[in-house]
């Protein structure tokens, strides 16, 4: 049975082969232009900092080293049911020094485009077990992101040996590069 987490939740995660799903709706007759939200993971040190560039996953860098985490792919328009994109994770060939997976969903040109996380409806992320494809955990952003061009939905950190989700949902105003600065 899936755990349905509130912001702030954490739980621990037993599947060593996990996707992490992400899905949104957009209202595109506010701006008149089409969303294009884009899924991040930075896989982060202990400092909370990427262990390297090729850490930094997303639509341009599909494979962390090792292939621990795999981007499946930029779904340009957010269209349909289910998972707009997902992310697979393996921890057993994640990096001995790797401490954290941040995920992190930006709109891209958002600035350009007039748009921000205000217009975007129906949020979650979801981690379920590759193998089984039994859903584990889900968390659905019920925040008001008015002005917001990104938001941390969650992230996956190790503690004790033993690794573990929390749920964020905390939006910021700068976009991906804001977090770029923020892990570099």
């Amino acid at each position: 049975m899936s755990i349905n987490l509130i912001k702030g939740q954490r739980e621990n995660i037993h599947a060593p082969k996990f996707t992490i799903g992400l899905g949104w709706d957009t209202n595109t007759a506010a701006t008149g232009s089409a969303f294009d939200l884009d899924a991040s993971a930075f896989i982060l040190g202990e400092n909370k900092k990427l262990l390297s560039d090729q850490h930094f996953v997303f639509y341009n860098n599909l494979k962390s080293p090792n292939e621990a985490v795999i981007h499946t792919g930029d779904n340009l328009t957010g269209d349909g049911d289910g998972d707009d994109e997902q992310l697979l994770v393996n921890l057993s060939g994640i990096d001995s020094d790797a401490s954290e997976i941040c995920i992190v969903i930006t709109i891209h040109d958002a600035t350009a485009r007039n748009q921000n996380f205000g217009q975007v409806r129906n949020s979650f992320i979801r981690i379920f077990d590759t193998a089984t494809n039994k859903e584990l955990l889900k968390y659905e952003l019920e925040e008001d992101f008015s002005i917001e061009t990104a938001v941390e939905f969650g992230r996956i950190y190790k503690k004790n040996n033993e690794w573990k989700f929390e749920a964020v949902g905390i939006g910021t105003k700068g976009g991906l590069q804001e977090y770029l600065n923020r892990f570099n």
